[in-house]
């Protein structure tokens, strides 16, 4: 009988019987269904509460990036990421802004946007409509969450545009919603979608998507440092760096490469407080090319010391309460290891790291190069998948540096070596 993934009642089963259908599915031994199936700190029982079918827990590797002085203030910063050197470069581009104060990080009001897409016969007239119904489209919306507005966010104000498209001309309300230290998005869907018959008796149109946009161009974070020119490697390091920012701001190609370095140190420190790493990917990403043109998320500049000025603004839209953060055991420790006590503190320090991880690729691409670090962690990697337990783990990953070739065959070649030799021994 040929096997199919049509499995009728699967959601209705629990997390182990799911594993054995996984499990007879695919042909799985024991020992790979145990991989799956086990967990840590987060316990099955949980989990199946917060995804659909779910059968275990995708460990991801954590890690503690150091140095860390933002805005006066020490930090330690959790980051999860399987991505090796991460962590060490974010680190070492810390230390090197502590030479010169650290960072410098703020952020806007915690306003998020719900937008309201309406289709009708006179978009004009709706329009205005619109606008003189502000009042109580506000009034419904902030009855939909009092507590939030308890805190002093809410509902604060509404923006109406008009947007040509191939299916005709639209109408498009933001709803601009104070999120406090929620990201907000529950809070804006239920207002936008509460709004929705409102403006379409004030406009007799029809509206079809009310939803959040990640486009959070009304809750930025700013972070800014200097690097010292002497700590950095000297004036052709600095001039090396600023030519990199130069390619991209010239190159989508290169742009998409640079910010993507950013993300690696702001979507670690977002998945480590069990925040939602798409959407500020997807909003940091739209941020740069909002010019219709794709661009850095970062600036360099020589400043009259010759010292490197660098500077970063995008939209990080997290939460400190609410969702994953407050359901995942391992993100509220690492909330109270970061000691943040609010969203916005937790974006001034995201967007430090985003700018000390750019900074380190910089200087690494501008002396030499990135894989001389990266490949020696993932030579560590290689080892590993070889077989190598313990001290053997760095012997091997030396070995594969030094020579060049970190390949899995070749740590296979190493590991028997020095097994046979310490046979004979």
């Amino acid at each position: 009988m040929s096997k199919t993934s049509r499995i009728p009642g699967f959601y209705n089963l629990n997390p182990q019987e799911r594993g054995e259908k996984v499990k007879e599915f695919a042909a799985l031994d024991d020992a790979s269904l145990k991989n799956i199936s086990k967990t840590g700190a987060l316990e099955l029982d949980k989990v199946d509460k917060m995804v659909e079918n779910a059968v275990g827990v995708m460990e991801v590797p954590l890690g503690i990036a150091t140095n860390f002085l933002v805005n006066g203030r020490d930090y330690l910063i959790p980051m999860a990421t399987e991505e090796p050197s991460v962590i060490a470069a974010a680190s070492n581009a810390a230390k090197i802004a502590r030479h010169k104060g650290g960072f410098t990080a703020s952020t806007t009001e915690p306003i998020m946007i719900g937008q309201i897409q309406l289709m009708c016969e006179d978009p004009c007239a709706a329009r205005q409509a619109i606008l003189n119904a502000k009042g109580d489209i506000l009034t419904l919306a902030n009855e939909q969450n009092p507590t939030l507005v308890k805190f002093g966010g809410g509902a604060k104000d509404v923006e109406v545009r008009i947007i040509e498209t191939s299916a005709g001309p639209m109408v498009i309300t933001h709803l601009l919603v104070d999120c406090r230290d929620a990201m907000g998005a529950n809070a804006v869907n239920t207002m936008a979608e509460a709004v929705t018959p409102l403006i379409e008796g004030a406009t007799s149109g029809k509206v079809y998507l009310r939803i959040i946009s990640n486009l959070a161009v009304k809750r930025l974070a700013k972070a800014q440092a200097t690097f010292s020119m002497d700590v950095l490697g000297g004036e052709d390091v600095v001039d090396g760096i600023i030519v990199a920012q130069k390619f991209a701001e010239s190159d989508a190609y290169r742009a998409a490469t640079h910010n993507k370095g950013i993300m690696n140190g702001i979507t670690a420190v977002a998945l480590a407080t069990g925040n939602d790493t798409r959407a500020i990917e997807a909003g940091a990403h739209s941020y740069a090319a909002i010019s219709n043109a794709y661009k850095p998320l970062t600036n360099y500049e020589k400043d009259e010391n010759g010292d490197l000025a660098g500077t970063i603004e995008l939209p990080i839209a997290v939460g400190t309460v609410g969702g994953v953060t407050r359901v995942h055991p391992t993100a509220m420790v690492n909330l109270k290891i970061l000691g943040v006590k609010t969203a916005s503190e937790l974006a001034q320090v995201m967007a430090s790291v985003g700018l000390a991880q750019n900074l380190a690729a910089l200087r690494a691409l501008a002396t030499e190069g990135i894989q001389r670090g990266h490949m020696s962690l993932h030579a560590k990697n290689i080892a590993v998948m070889a077989g190598a337990t313990g001290d053997m783990v760095e012997k091997i990953a030396g070995v594969l540096v030094e020579e060049g070739r970190i390949r899995l065959d070749r740590a296979k070649e190493l590991l028997e070596s020095y097994e046979g030799e310490n046979e004979k021994g």
